[in-house]
């Protein structure tokens, strides 16, 4: 774990005083953030019902965990989805945009919009201070002790509730192995991921004092920063450029 974690900081540098990555002007949304959140919401949950209703999964050969990973992957989009509403930039129609995000933040994990978004805009107000809730705990800036925090303070007992109804309502009509492989595991997953690329790796450490954002990002690689996560590991970018939905925040970086 240690050597896959120390290769993938090394593909994340701090974004320097003087900054290097390209201004992109707003332009309209034109039904384009609306189209990517369908796309993921309607490929989750086509794959989740395929995988646990139907599927008959060789647990000797590689295609269920690929599969799995798969279903990570779009969980992971789902709460990009909502990270992009809470940003304005999946509808200019406040409502439709709030509807979006509320929807795509329940499914994965019964994420709550109405509660997620002022502790996300709080992250952007105060980052990296002790008023920022994604920041870690004083004196421990380690990766377990900054994860325990996070999940403090996002995870409600309602969410552990409702996934734990939800997992014993599910087990009763579909298998168990493929609700736990493709429906649970890959949340917690997705968490990791979301928790891993967009808060640990650009906000760990010491920043330059002309890093106003206090985040670094990864190395330009458009592959990688979409499979690892949606582009979210150019995180000075979103920082500098909050209003670029996911689709578009590759443009920004230099």
């Amino acid at each position: 774990m240690a050597s896959f974690t120390e290769s993938v900081q090394s593909a994340t540098i701090p974004a320097p005083a003087a900054p290097t990555w390209t201004r992109v002007a707003p332009e309209p949304l034109a039904g384009r953030g609306i189209a990517a959140a369908v796309l993921i919401i309607g490929a989750w949950s086509g794959l989740l019902a395929y995988l646990v209703a139907f599927y008959k999964p060789d647990w000797h050969s590689p295609a269920p965990y690929l599969l799995a990973l798969l279903q990570t992957h779009l969980y992971t989009g789902l709460y990009i989805t909502g990270h992009d509403a809470m940003h304005g930039v999946v509808s200019p129609n406040k409502r439709l945009n709030t509807t979006i995000g509320t929807v795509a933040t329940l499914l994965f994990a019964y994420n709550w919009f109405p509660r997620q978004l002022p502790k996300h805009h709080d992250h952007h107000r105060h980052v990296g201070t002790a008023a920022d809730p994604d920041f870690h705990p004083e004196h421990h800036p380690g990766f377990l002790p900054w994860l325990l925090r996070f999940a403090w303070n996002y995870v409600t007992w309602w969410q552990v509730l409702l996934m734990a109804v939800t997992y014993n309502v599910l087990k009763r009509y579909f298998p168990q192995a493929n609700v736990i492989a493709f429906w649970m595991i890959p949340a917690v997953l997705a968490t990791l991921q979301l928790f891993f690329f967009g808060t640990y790796l650009p906000h760990r450490g010491e920043h330059e004092a002309g890093n106003r954002h206090k985040s670094r990002s990864q190395l330009r690689h458009h592959v990688w920063a979409f499979v690892s996560c949606y582009f979210f590991g150019y995180h000075y970018e979103h920082h500098d450029q909050p209003y670029l939905p996911w689709w578009r925040l590759w443009k920004a970086k230099a």
